[in-house]
C-alpha cells in the first residue's frame, strides 16, 4: 500500500514552486487547483500543470469540487500523465467519484469537509480507486459553524473518518492541515494526536513541515526494536514472551503493523 505520511500542498498557479515541493521530501505532492487559486487564475493554473505533468515526476492532482463552475475543467487534467491520483474537494457523493474514474483518474482521495461528506463517508471510503479519505479540517468547521473550536472538539468526526476507511479495507485517512507554520511542538502534538486516532498521514501547507510530519507518522527506533524482537520470538515459540508479557495474536498484529508503517515486511506475512 502506498505509504502517505505527509501531502504537500503547492499552489498550481505558482509553477515555480513545483519542483522545489517535489525536492521537498514529502510522500506526495499536491498541486492544488482549488483554494490555492484564485478564480480569474483557474485557467492559467490547468495551462500550467499540463506544460509540467511528466510521469518522470508523478504529483496528486487536488480538484474544485463537483459544484462549482471549474470542476469540469478540472476533469480534463485526470487523465495527465504524471497525475498519480487525483483528490476531489467537498466530496459528498459516491458518483462524484465513479465521474472521476470515467474520466481516467488512475486513482482517487476524497476530501471530507462538509457535513454531507462526514454523513457519506463510508460510501465514499468504498468506491473503486479510493486511495485514502482525507479530512478538510477547516472547511469541516466553517461548515458546520464551529468557531474556535479545540482540538478534542473534533475527535468524534475524525474518528468516523478512520472507522469508515477500516470497514472499506483502505489505508489509515489523511488528517488536516496545521496552519501554525513555525510552531513546531503544535505540529508535533497534531501529528501525536493524529496517531493515537488512528490516521496514517497529514496535509502539508509548507515545505517546512515535512520533516516533522514524515517523522511522526513513521516508528521510532524502540517501536521497530520491539516490533523485530516480537516477530523473531513469535516465529520460534508458541508461548513467546518480550519484555515480559506474552506474545498473543493481537501483539503480533500490532508489530507487523508498526513494520508496516515503517516499509518492512516480516515473515509472518
Amino acid at each position: 500500500m502506498m505509504r502517505l505520511r505527509s501531502l504537500l500542498f503547492v499552489p498550481a498557479s505558482r509553477p515555480e514552486r513545483f519542483g522545489k515541493a517535489v525536492a521537498a521530501s514529502a510522500d506526495a505532492v499536491v498541486l492544488d487547483l482549488e483554494d490555492a487559486v484564485a478564480p480569474q487564475d483557474k485557467e492559467s493554473a490547468r495551462d500550467a500543470i499540463r506544460r509540467w505533468a511528466s510521469p518522470q515526476r508523478p504529483v496528486m492532482l487536488r480538484i474544485n469540487a463537483s459544484a462549482t463552475p471549474w470542476h469540469a475543467a478540472d476533469l480534463e487534467l485526470a487523465a495527465l500523465p504524471g497525475i498519480s491520483t487525483v483528490m476531489l474537494a467537498k466530496a459528498e457523493r459516491g458518483d462524484e467519484l465513479t465521474a472521476l474514474a470515467d474520466a481516467g483518474a488512475a486513482a482517487v482521495i476524497p476530501l471530507v469537509e462538509t457535513a454531507a461528506g462526514l454523513a457519506a463517508a463510508g460510501e465514499l471510503a468504498q468506491q473503486p480507486g479510493v486511495l485514502r479519505l482525507a479530512f478538510g479540517s477547516l472547511d469541516f468547521q466553517l461548515d458546520l459553524g464551529m468557531r474556535d473550536a479545540a482540538d478534542e472538539d473534533l475527535y468524534h468526526y475524525r474518528c468516523q473518518l478512520v472507522l469508515a476507511s477500516r470497514l472499506a479495507g483502505i489505508g489509515a485517512p489523511i488528517d488536516g492541515v496545521t496552519t501554525a507554520l513555525h510552531d513546531t511542538p503544535r505540529l508535533q502534538a497534531d501529528v501525536a494526536r493524529g496517531r493515537r486516532l488512528g490516521f496514517g498521514g497529514k496535509l502539508c501547507i509548507h515545505p517546512r513541515q515535512v520533516a516533522t510530519v514524515n517523522a511522526g507518522f513513521t516508528p521510532s527506533t524502540q517501536d521497530l526494536d520491539w516490533a523485530r524482537r516480537v516477530i523473531a520470538a513469535a516465529s520460534e515459540s508458541a508461548l513467546a514472551v518480550v519484555d515480559g508479557k506474552m506474545v498473543d495474536r493481537p501483539v503480533i498484529l500490532s508489530a507487523r503493523s508498526i513494520l508496516r508503517d515503517a516499509g518492512e515486511v516480516d515473515s509472518g506475512e
